[in-house]
């Protein structure tokens, strides 16, 4: 994991912040039109080509934003000072639906108690 971080250590901390709120929240939405709006789509239409074109194009957003969102947590954890608790918690927020929206709002501060 020592690459990553030095992957990120010449970017400046504001940078990060504002690269991991747009995963977060990029991510959320690309599971929305995923789940349902291509997903209903694929089943109600399954011969109808540009419905799979749809659903690929958004699947592999979505994969792209999840793995973002991923990686962008281990400058983050550094950068909000977050326990093993909080970046555990992060990292299975990933897995839910719209649940990074959470992680954005409540676990990205610096004042949080």
């Amino acid at each position: 994991m020592n690459f990553i971080e030095k992957y990120f250590s010449k970017y400046p901390q504001e940078k990060i912040i504002t690269w991991f709120r747009k995963a977060c929240v990029a991510e959320a939405w690309t599971c929305f039109f995923l789940y349902l709006v291509a997903i209903p789509l694929k089943r109600y239409f399954p011969e109808n080509d540009p419905v799979l074109i749809f659903m690929i194009i958004i699947g592999n957003l979505h994969g792209f934003f999840f793995v973002a969102y991923l990686l962008l947590l281990l400058p983050v954890r550094k950068i909000f000072s977050w326990d093993d608790e909080d970046f555990v918690f992060a990292i299975l927020a990933a897995f839910f639906p719209f649940a990074t929206i959470w992680i954005d709002k409540s676990l990205a501060k610096f004042d949080r108690e």
